[in-house]
């Protein structure tokens, strides 16, 4: 079926909602309503009854002070259903728990969405000072130990179809200067089957990275401490890194792996 005949079955109302409700992310989170209606490029009118619609669902929130637009309670509330029905958080969870008890170190569960890391499970140490990240938080895979460790599950195709050669790497801190530095950092890290970054993404935060397979073999996500520390001491990598690789063991034999 071509792309025009795809589009004869779109329902325009449902596809301008959604177009607003899009709008709205992390560097857009609270927009006034002629913000929104520049941005969408719909007709004021059209754009009111959507808005008007999508608040009275839930799906956005109106301040009443500012007059501002946000996400609504609905939005969450099926972003967070849609996590907790993924396997790997359901079997996962428990597991990072234990993990957390063991390392004192925050943990996490991560899963791949385009271009992003999306943490999807995490339980923080209880004395840990450094900057929280919850779920639902995303973060690109080119710069973070975690994303790197996600790539690896992808051939070499995938990877340039991800970073075509026009694609310009964010220059945040950690980040490789090329895809090529990237493909290659991330073949270092496949051969090597686990990533320990030193203050990678963040200064004065290393990570023990493991990955996640399923019952086929595809990778399911990742599992991965935050140390609190520019540098994992020595006389505790060994260990750290023991039991990042047991509970991404346990969670991958639960899913099937091996």
């Amino acid at each position: 079926m071509s792309d025009k005949d795809n589009k004869k079955h779109l329902i325009p109302a449902l596809e301008r909602g959604l177009m607003i409700l899009m709008e709205l992310n992390r560097h857009h989170r609270e927009m006034s309503f002629s913000e929104l209606v520049k941005r969408v490029g719909y007709p004021q009118a059209t754009s009111h009854r959507a808005v008007q619609t999508l608040e009275h669902m839930g799906f956005l929130r109106h301040h009443p002070v500012t007059g501002l637009y946000s996400l609504g309670v609905n939005v969450l509330r099926l972003g967070f259903e849609y996590v907790a029905s993924l396997d790997v958080v359901q079997i996962g969870q428990p597991v990072i728990e234990s993990l957390c008890e063991q390392t004192s170190c925050s943990s996490h569960i991560a899963i791949r969405d385009g271009l992003d890391a999306v943490y999807v499970a995490r339980v923080g140490a209880s004395n840990a000072t450094i900057r929280r990240v919850s779920v639902g938080t995303r973060l690109p895979l080119h710069c973070t130990s975690l994303g790197r460790m996600l790539l690896t599950d992808l051939s070499r195709e995938e990877f340039e179809t991800l970073y075509p050669p026009d694609y310009l790497l964010d220059k945040e801190p950690g980040a490789p200067a090329n895809r090529d530095v990237l493909w290659d950092l991330v073949q270092e890290d496949r051969q090597r089957g686990y990533v320990i970054a030193d203050s990678y993404y963040h200064f004065g935060i290393s990570s023990v990275v493991y990955p996640l397979y399923n019952h086929d073999g595809s990778m399911e996500g990742v599992i991965s401490i935050m140390v609190p520390v520019h540098e994992v001491p020595a006389e505790k990598r060994d260990r750290l890194q023991s039991c990042v690789a047991e509970a991404a063991a346990t969670i991958s034999a639960m899913l099937g792996y091996g």
